[in-house]
């Protein structure tokens, strides 16, 4: 009976010691011990494989998608230590799609190519995605929606796994981005990041000021803070105001003695220009 079993890695180490001479059927051995890139691995083959990876810590990316069929939609990961990879999201019809990164922490993500869309005036294309296990961002893009292109930046990922689903839906009306002006003012030694969720747009946590591009879906910003209080022994209140004229639209309140990555803000509506300022505060609710 022919034996199916491939010959060990010590065994073919001693076929090459010094004077000796390989048989054939030694280099045979050899060969048939290779992975060539000709090669299709069988579902055993391929389920063994996939066993392994997911008990080490490779980091990965998987997907889902729904009626998508004309788009390509391609991101490129850099890591410290290798080539840029470039994997392109397909359809799915809904099936999770898992692929793991090459290289080490930390990784970075940009969007490399966007094309093909055929989509009618009212449809748009979402994406959402975590970069961190905590919040999930949201953009659209389709037809006059042009903010989200090639080179976006996702952040870097702080998660072993980067979850991408997009999806298609129809809105009933052409959707137009709107734009805040948001200027961030700590007054506190605390370090402390904000960032910004609205409907079917969000943000990554940061310290600068920036300018959004959300959508008029719904004209209401919703803020979250990011802050390490377990060592502060006085609390901290962020209030938000109207930059043009100074009024006062929401406070949040970020505890004493508490680490959380996800303080509430408050939200401000139909707002084009404000200010956020972070101080210690003596009227804690």
């Amino acid at each position: 009976m022919e034996k199916n079993e491939l010959t060990t890695r010590e065994q073919l180490k001693k076929y090459f010691e010094t004077g000796k001479y390989p048989t054939q059927s030694q280099f045979s051995d050899l060969i048939d011990s290779l992975a060539l890139k000709e090669d299709v691995m069988t579902n055993k083959e391929a389920a063994i494989l996939a066993n392994r990876l997911a008990r080490i810590d490779n980091a990965f990316i998987y997907y889902f998608t729904n009626s998508i069929e004309d788009l390509k939609f391609s991101v490129v990961v850099s890591s410290q230590d290798e080539e840029d990879q470039i994997i392109t999201v397909k359809e799915t019809n809904n099936a999770v799609v898992k692929q793991f990164l090459l290289g080490s922490a930390p990784y970075t993500i940009k969007t490399k190519k966007i094309s093909g869309e055929r989509l009618q005036e009212t449809e748009y294309y979402l994406l959402s995605y975590q970069i961190n296990q905590s919040y999930t961002i949201y953009r659209m893009f389709g037809n006059n929606l042009d903010t989200f292109s090639e080179g976006f930046e996702f952040g870097e990922l702080d998660n072993i796994g980067l979850p991408i689903q997009i999806s298609k839906g129809y809105y009933g009306k052409k959707i137009n981005v709107l734009n805040t002006s948001v200027k961030f003012v700590n007054k506190t030694e605390v370090p402390i990041q904000y960032r910004i969720q609205a409907s079917g747009w969000g943000s990554i946590y940061r310290i600068e000021d920036t300018v959004t591009d959300h959508y008029d879906l719904g004209d209401y910003l919703n803020f979250y803070y990011n802050a390490d209080l377990i060592k502060v022994s006085q609390s901290i209140k962020c209030e938000i105001y109207n930059a043009d004229n100074d009024e006062l639209l929401t406070t949040g309140y970020l505890y004493a003695g508490q680490n959380q990555n996800s303080w509430n803000g408050g939200q401000i509506v139909e707002v084009r220009n404000v200010r956020i300022e972070c101080n210690y505060s003596a009227d804690e609710k």
